[in-house]
């Protein structure tokens, strides 16, 4: 069991500094969104790949965060049947959940989509829009969002086998109360604190 607990801990590190980093494409996905306006009306300056890079930038932090998501416990839940056993019966539904479901799904889609992003990267496939970006980094993001969930998912069900058997706390509570806005607002807060801080003493 520790062993297991080693590699849960290992994944939850991996999906953290995942989602971390990927908060960052908003601001970015923002910024460009701002320029390519500007430039549109007061220069009559754009490009389609301005509106594509905006797309694909949002199927990474959709595609990608979905591990960090499920390590957060921030998933939509629908219970109307779950809520009424005890704890232990619940954590037990969501291990099957988790092993029966999430993580055959993660291997069919993997399975599929991987042979359309070697062929888009052999042919060297962009979009047909004028000035459109090559395809197969955006494809590439579906499989690496999966795998990061299947990862992310066989965590989560060995800390509920350790919660069962008395080896770990209980995984199902929301490791954080801040909002998304929040927890960029102080990601962005502490780079500027650190950048600061090394100005000064420089």
């Amino acid at each position: 069991m520790d062993a297991l607990l080693s590699i849960s801990r290992l994944i939850d590190r991996l999906n953290e500094w995942v989602g971390r980093a990927i908060a960052w494409l908003v601001l970015v996905a923002v910024l460009i969104s701002a320029g390519n306006a500007v430039s549109r009306k007061a220069f009559s300056l754009t490009s389609n790949a301005f509106l594509e890079i905006q797309w694909y930038l949002f199927a990474a932090v959709f595609l990608l965060a979905a591990g960090y998501t499920l390590l957060r416990q921030e998933h939509v839940k629908i219970d109307v049947v779950l809520g009424r056993f005890s704890r232990r019966t619940q954590v037990k539904v969501e291990i099957a959940g988790m092993l029966l479901f999430v993580l055959p799904l993660v291997v069919v889609v993997v399975d599929l989509v991987w042979p359309l992003v070697v062929n888009a990267y052999d042919s060297g496939e962009t979009s047909p829009n004028a000035g459109g970006l090559i395809r197969w980094p955006v494809f590439a993001l579906v499989p690496a969002g999966f795998v990061l969930l299947g990862l992310q998912a066989v965590s989560e069900a060995i800390k509920r086998i350790a919660f069962l058997l008395g080896r770990g706390p209980d995984p199902g509570a929301k490791a954080q109360h801040k909002s998304a806005e929040e927890e960029l607002a102080d990601e962005i807060r502490r780079k500027t604190q650190g950048g600061q801080a090394r100005e000064a003493r420089s």
